[in-house]
């Protein structure tokens, strides 16, 4: 994947997003708050040390380990909130249609009528 460039509206984002991935993938993995908050602590303190690197290739070496990472300890069954795409009750209990089913204002044709379809 390619990065932004460092110092933009667009770089904060993604670093934003690279951390959030980051928190996500790690509670994936365990499955109480309690004990994943000292990792999330950790995975902030990571972020914090890299904070104050202003080379544009190191920054891109970084991220690009990052994204490995990443993708190297994915979780094969991600956790998934019931209620959203995906979830255990997605679509469960779909309200029913509020069209009327059957459109009662159509009469039926006439005799001799030629109806078109």
């Amino acid at each position: 994947m390619s990065t932004p460039s460092p110092f933009t509206a667009a770089h904060r984002l993604y670093v934003k997003s690279l951390y959030k991935r980051y928190l996500n993938n790690s509670l994936d993995w365990t499955i109480r708050r309690d004990l994943w908050r000292p990792r999330a602590l950790q995975i902030r303190a990571h972020f914090e040390r890299n904070r104050d690197v202003h080379d544009p290739r190191a920054l891109a070496k970084i991220l690009e380990e990052a994204e490995a990472y990443l993708s190297a300890t994915a979780h094969p069954d991600p956790y998934r909130a019931p209620a959203f795409p995906g979830g255990t009750k997605w679509e469960r209990n779909i309200p029913p249609p509020t069209a009327p089913i059957f459109d009662h204002k159509e009469v039926e044709p006439e005799e001799g009528s030629i109806v078109k379809h």
